[in-house]
């Protein structure tokens, strides 16, 4: 891993190609936030934010999704995939309505407790929808920040872990959202574009690559 001074450079730059960065989901309020979230696990956002305006349309509030059934949901979310994701956000809506008076839980405990609720999940909606410092790792978050030496671990949990040492605990939501929008434009899972990325003279993977 990187020595700390690395690291804060990685990060400046890292906030000045990305000054604006914010989620690419789509969402006004905490039950918003964790639907969208839910959908989007080995989905798209482009794909899940033309699904939720008719599913938050249909099924405005955490009751009225309770009150569904996975059946009714399914068709309005099928091309975001598995049907286990209907049959989720319908059970997990229960709970909330059953155990947490129909709020979304603001604890990492509480969220994980519900179905099909991991932590990469859990963590976006602390950051997003409370503004609690959470660092959640999806596909780009992972790939990128062990790259660049943020982390250098073999799974996402390390990797959190990790990274909430390397940054500052102020910074956690942002970096989150500068790491997923350089892995999106730049730092490709398949022919990242190294030769004109500004970070790769502090990438160990960009100088570790075969040159052509």
């Amino acid at each position: 891993m990187n020595d700390s001074t690395t690291n804060q450079r990685i990060l400046a730059e890292l906030e000045r190609l990305y000054p604006d960065a914010v989620p690419e989901l789509h969402f006004s309020n905490p039950y918003q936030t964790l639907v969208a979230t839910m959908l989007s696990a080995q989905s798209t956002d482009r794909q899940v934010n033309k699904v939720t305006p008719a599913v938050f349309r249909d099924f405005p509030t955490v009751q009225a999704m309770a009150e569904t059934t996975p059946e009714i949901l399914y068709p309005y979310v099928r091309s975001c995939g598995f049907a286990s994701k209907a049959t989720n956000i319908v059970h997990a809506a229960r709970k909330i309505m059953a155990e947490y008076d129909g709020q979304v839980p603001d604890t990492l405990e509480a969220l994980t407790s519900l179905p099909g609720v991991g932590r990469k999940t859990a963590n976006v909606v602390l950051a997003n929808a409370f503004g609690i410092p959470a660092m959640a790792v999806d596909t780009h978050v992972f790939r990128v920040s062990n790259r660049l030496g943020l982390a250098q671990a073999n799974n996402v949990e390390k990797t959190e872990q990790q990274l909430m040492e390397a940054i500052p605990k102020k910074d956690w939501i942002r970096a989150h959202h500068w790491l997923i929008y350089h892995g999106r434009r730049v730092c490709h899972a398949r022919n990242p574009k190294c030769d004109t990325c500004t970070l790769s003279a502090l990438c160990p993977w960009a100088k570790a690559a075969p040159q052509d």
